[in-house]
């Protein structure tokens, strides 16, 4: 009885990370796609220069982070080393573009970060592409 409980539920947390990991990275999807084409038109950018690089580097990397790393997320695909970006985005977005904002305005970016956070810990998960190819 107590073998099937864990393999259940070992079944039950890959398929939640699965979730988790595709649902949070699509969503943080809908910030990177339009920075991404800010960056691609070109013309005045206006971005939160958070290490002093300035405002397009800071926006590529912002890119970087909410779209590129966004897909490897929903791949499974390096998804450790992709949740870390993350991680330092929403560390950004939460104590520095809204610092003096009140909470409800960082509530999300925190929210992210725990789940970018989880991600880290736990991994992708059996259903990734990083399972698939520790296999091979």
């Amino acid at each position: 009885m107590k073998q099937l409980f864990n393999t259940q539920f070992a079944s039950t947390s890959h398929v939640w990370l699965l979730i988790l990991r595709v649902s949070a990275a699509s969503f943080m999807l809908t910030h990177g796609y339009p920075k991404l084409m800010t960056l691609i038109e070109g013309g005045e950018i206006a971005f939160y220069d958070f290490l002093g690089l300035g405002m397009t580097a800071s926006l590529a990397l912002a890119v970087l982070a909410e779209f590129v790393c966004s897909i490897l997320l929903i791949l499974g695909l390096g998804t450790r080393l992709a949740a870390l970006p993350l991680i330092i985005t929403m560390l950004v977005a939460a104590f520095a573009v809204h610092a003096d904002d009140p909470f409800g305005k960082k509530e999300f970016a925190l929210l992210y970060l725990l789940i970018f956070a989880t991600i880290l810990v736990f991994g992708a998960g059996k259903y990734s592409v990083d399972r698939f190819l520790e296999k091979k």
